[in-house]
């Protein structure tokens, strides 16, 4: 009798441990019934028939996945080298464990052969300038592809580009090229700019001849302030036509 008991009860305990599953409340339990789908359990405690049942569990978590570097041939034909990394969530559990059959491994395959379809389809400079527009274009075929297996891509990102030596070589001559093309525009404008105030300052001083003789005292004052030995002060012929007007006069009485 009691070797009895003992075997029911030792009979109950492995069924119920046959039996009993505890999901996260971050997973999702799809069941199998003799090899169909029944439901999707969860999260919390769990309650199987064993033998008949079965249940794969689902991570319903944002999943970032690492995108390796994919050889390049961009559309001008450079060849580069492109990383990125995509985040995404399974959002219907039974889609992602009966439509395909490893959807992380699906996705991360479809991952990076559109990121080689997209980046071989613009040009080098599209894809340096314009990431957020690289990105989308990313992000709108992935979810678009993976919506079937019950999967959202919420973000895609490039991360690096690796460029060729030789590139590298030509873009830093281009952009040296390009900082002097500024700096001669800003000389030259500025040379513009200080002409126009020549000639502006002429107008005055024709209109105005006593300005001559105003700046002519200041450039005197800022003369004697240096320290110098020697100071030269130029004067203008114009004070010293009335006197000789006035000798020019005398000689002719």
């Amino acid at each position: 009798m009691i070797y009895t008991v003992t075997a029911l009860v030792v009979l109950i305990i492995m069924f119920l441990a046959a039996a009993i599953r505890i999901l996260n409340e971050y997973e999702r339990g799809v069941i199998f019934r003799l090899g169909r789908v029944i439901k999707t359990k969860g999260p919390g405690l769990i309650l199987l028939i064993p033998v008949v049942d079965r249940m794969v569990k689902v991570d319903m978590r944002i999943i970032t996945m690492d995108v390796p570097p994919q050889d390049v041939i961009t559309r001008d034909n450079v060849s580069i080298k492109v990383n990125a990394v995509i985040y995404f969530r399974v959002m219907t559990a039974n889609d992602a464990v009966i439509e395909v059959e490893n959807f992380l491994y699906a996705t991360s395959q479809l991952a990076q052969t559109t990121l080689r379809s997209v980046c071989g389809q613009v040009e080098l400079d599209e894809i340096l300038a314009e990431r957020e527009k690289i990105n989308a274009r990313l992000q709108e075929i992935l979810d678009r592809s993976t919506d079937p297996w019950g999967i959202k891509v919420s973000t895609v990102e490039v991360k690096h580009i690796d460029l060729p030596q030789e590139m590298q070589r030509a873009m830093a001559k281009q952009a040296e090229a390009e900082r002097e093309r500024r700096a001669k525009v800003i000389n030259a404008e500025g040379e513009f700019q200080a002409a126009q105030k020549l000639a502006d300052a002429g107008s005055v001083i024709a209109e105005q001849p006593i300005a001559l003789q105003l700046r002519y005292l200041q450039t005197l004052v800022q003369v004697a302030s240096e320290n110098n030995s020697t100071t030269l002060f130029p004067i203008p012929i114009d004070l010293f036509r009335p006197f000789l007007n006035l000798i020019g006069k005398k000689e002719s009485v």
